[in-house]
């Protein structure tokens, strides 16, 4: 039975992927999530200089999800490659993924340019998170000329294989990431959570979160990733990252039966804490020895027929 996936000339020993900002700020962590599973990695999105991302209380989980405003905190891209070598250092084989983002434009393609530079296999453009503000006014992903606009100045500037992030919040995804195909994108990632949304403690009368408004997460978007990814799939050839709601092993089979190739796993891990991965791998493999299935790779897209 094969578990491994290549997506982009790419080998994955199975398609788990942790998704960017769950435990993904020190190489040790991400070396973590290996050693419990997980077949790839994809680091916090890194921009051109560091962040201070927003103040706490940042995280909240509620009945059915995760909503966050953490901000896109983080280190800028230059002194991020010292984590990306101790990850390498651990995990010499795994998939690793380095996901940058930009003010503007000019500044996405210097991000990314120095990232190509940086021992990761792949770059994740974060088009698509709804609470941080940048001089575009929204996310890249809300519209598909300036998806394509980006994507394609980042292809002329790099070298490596390059996964759009897409958002839910958009009319027609399917759309969106046509227009990112066609300027040369070598994946899509789908989706980024959903919103933004608030949450408000009754007693003090004010939104919970520092920021008042963040992405939503976690169960209750699922059968909206799952609808995006089934849109995307019957839009674009290339392959999908499908993250969003996966919290256990039949929700990553949804999730491939829509049409992803590799599972972006994140809320999971406030659910099962380390086990997600190997709980999630282990139900693809029971499936498939009880329906017949020898290759991981047949499950893809199989809602489609």
């Amino acid at each position: 039975m094969n578990l491994s996936v290549n997506v982009c000339g790419i080998e994955f020993p199975n398609p788990t992927v942790l998704a960017s900002g769950y435990l993904g700020v020190t190489g040790a962590s991400l070396a973590n999530c290996v050693k419990h599973g997980c077949g790839a990695v994809t680091g916090k999105t890194l921009f051109l200089e560091e962040r201070p991302g927003h103040p706490n209380p940042t995280v909240l989980t509620y009945p059915g999800g995760i909503i966050n405003a953490v901000g896109l905190c983080g280190e800028g891209v230059k002194e991020g490659r010292h984590e990306f070598e101790v990850f390498k250092s651990a995990c010499p084989s795994n998939p690793l993924i380095g996901s940058v983002a930009g003010k503007n434009i000019k500044e996405l393609v210097e991000c990314a340019r120095i990232m190509d530079s940086h021992p990761v296999d792949m770059l994740e453009l974060n088009f698509s998170c709804p609470n941080v503000d940048d001089e575009m006014g929204r996310p890249i992903a809300c519209d598909p000329l300036m998806t394509a606009q980006a994507t394609e100045a980042v292809k002329k500037a790099v070298k490596k294989p390059v996964a759009v992030k897409l958002s839910p919040n958009t009319a027609d995804i399917g759309l969106i990431a046509k227009h990112a195909e066609a300027a040369g994108a070598d994946a899509i990632t789908a989706i980024n959570t959903v919103g933004p949304g608030m949450l408000i403690d009754i007693y003090t009368r004010k939104p919970i979160l520092a920021n008042k408004v963040g992405g939503v997460g976690g169960q209750g978007i699922k059968p909206i990733a799952i609808r995006c990814v089934y849109d995307i799939y019957k839009n674009v050839k290339i392959p999908i990252i499908g993250t969003g709601g996966i919290s256990n092993g039949k929700d990553a089979i949804e999730m491939m039966m829509a049409g992803a190739s590799l599972l972006g796993i994140g809320s999971a891990l406030a659910y099962h804490d380390m086990k997600a991965f190997n709980m999630i791998i282990d139900k693809i493999r029971s499936f498939m020895e009880e329906e017949g299935f020898t290759d991981v790779a047949e499950l893809v897209g199989l809602a489609h027929e």
